[in-house]
């Protein structure tokens, strides 16, 4: 059997990226991390993780652990709520931002929903810096987001490239200044993209302002302008200008969940479990 601390400590490890942020989520210090990721191998009797100096990667049998995992601390979760008659009430005011904006979030926000009647789910879908403000002013409780860098610390949910977005039939030769498909401010990837020119002196200009995922994709799959769009948006007909294209390399984009302070904690870190389950990446991850 199983301890349950050891699974929750494997899990965060997982869901952040690396021992450090696990050790902050879990409030435990990083020396206490890794000894419950080396208890835990010790009972598998297998190693759970392939380290190396840059990464973490599950190793075969920890990508099949961590599904169990997950499993017997959703049950244990459950289990509690129910022998203490949970039941939850109030409002759960959800701010997404335009990559989350899909079924999978949204069908585990109306599945919470179904399953608490006594909740109000309430959702707005919006640039991440406006969702984190609202947050702040007490007018969101959780945000799901994505930033490059910045300075909020949330629950990581999963790391991928920021590209420059063409289409893939645009000639070769860039045009100078740079025509650019942007978000409004404040936006992460607008800001990592200005900066990332900026520094290397390239010119450009803002050609068409956008207010979702899918009018910024047409301003490049039309050859309008070059956008800067998470490589899992590029789809079919866009791809990701190279270096020796003579464009600067961009961050990484993190997506990440966040939680207000106050509130109904135990409702939100519920409703939080639930969201990041549906949103879930598979593959590597990188070490903190």
């Amino acid at each position: 059997m199983f301890d349950t601390v050891l699974l929750k400590t494997f899990v965060a490890v997982v869901d952040e990226a690396g021992f450090s942020r696990a050790a902050e989520r879990l409030h435990l210090t990083q020396s206490a991390v890794s000894g419950h990721l080396r208890r835990l191998e010790e009972q598998v009797g297998k190693p759970l993780l392939k380290r190396t100096t840059r990464s973490l990667e599950l190793s075969a049998d920890g990508a099949r652990l961590i599904g169990y995992a997950r499993a017997i601390l959703a049950l244990n979760r459950d289990a509690a709520a129910q022998m203490a008659g949970a039941d939850y009430h109030g409002r759960a005011r959800v701010g997404i931002s335009e990559d989350f904006a899909d079924t999978g979030v949204l069908r585990a926000l109306h599945a919470f929903a179904d399953e608490y009647p006594g909740i109000e789910v309430e959702v707005q879908v919006g640039i991440p810096g406006d969702l984190l403000r609202q947050m702040k002013q007490g007018a969101l409780d959780i945000v799901v987001g994505s930033q490059c860098g910045g300075p909020e610390r949330g629950r990581l949910l999963w790391r991928e490239p920021l590209v420059w977005a063409r289409a893939a039939h645009a000639s070769v030769t860039l045009p100078s200044p740079l025509p650019l498909a942007l978000f409004p401010e404040p936006c992460p990837y607008r800001e990592a993209a200005l900066a990332s020119l900026a520094r290397c002196g390239m010119a450009q200009r803002t050609v068409m302002v956008c207010n979702s995922i899918a009018s910024l994709r047409a301003a490049a799959l039309s050859g309008f302008a070059v956008a800067p769009l998470a490589a899992s948006r590029l789809g079919d007909g866009l791809v990701a200008l190279k270096a020796e294209q003579g464009l600067p390399p961009l961050p990484d984009v993190e997506f990440m969940l966040f939680v207000a302070e106050g509130g109904d904690r135990a409702m939100l870190a519920a409703l939080a479990e639930r969201i990041v389950d549906s949103c879930r990446p598979l593959g590597a991850i990188n070490l903190q």
